[in-house]
């Protein structure tokens, strides 16, 4: 799900928390070393997302932000924020020159450049936060035809 978060809306803090879980506590924040990953440069997104790309020739940003049953990637145009809601269970993450985020049939790839290396440890946290998600829903071999 996109929405605008340009401006504070209640609604759509309601819509992040039901989907995604809410923000992480100061403690918790604090015990896994950050829950934010630096801002990366979009190289390419899908075509349901080029609404949300600079028209112009400029550089897109867009930054990833963990949550305790999914994440939220924030991608900026011009003065306004959009937010790609994704919980665990529909993402997929790609590593083919840089970093590629897929889910709800959309995608946004992340360039390879001093940005994204420096979000290597973020995007290990990712990994395994998704990892442990997943082992809770984990379906017993019992059940398997």
């Amino acid at each position: 799900m996109l929405i605008d978060t340009t401006h504070h809306n209640s609604e759509h803090k309601q819509i992040i928390s039901d989907l995604v879980g809410k923000p992480y506590s100061l403690v918790q924040k604090l015990k896994l070393r950050g829950v934010g990953s630096k801002r990366m440069i979009i190289d390419e997104v899908s075509p349901n997302l080029q609404q949300v790309l600079n028209t112009v020739s400029d550089i897109n940003y867009g930054n990833i932000e963990l949550r305790p049953k999914g994440i939220l990637v924030h991608i900026t145009k011009g003065l306004k924020n959009f937010t790609w809601i994704i919980p665990y269970y529909h993402l997929v993450i790609y590593k083919i020159n840089g970093s590629s985020i897929h889910a709800q049939g959309k995608f946004v790839h992340f360039r390879a450049n001093k940005t994204f290396r420096e979000n290597k440890k973020f995007f290990d946290k990712l990994v395994d936060q998704k990892t442990k998600h997943d082992m809770l829903y984990k379906i017993p071999q019992s059940l398997w035809i």
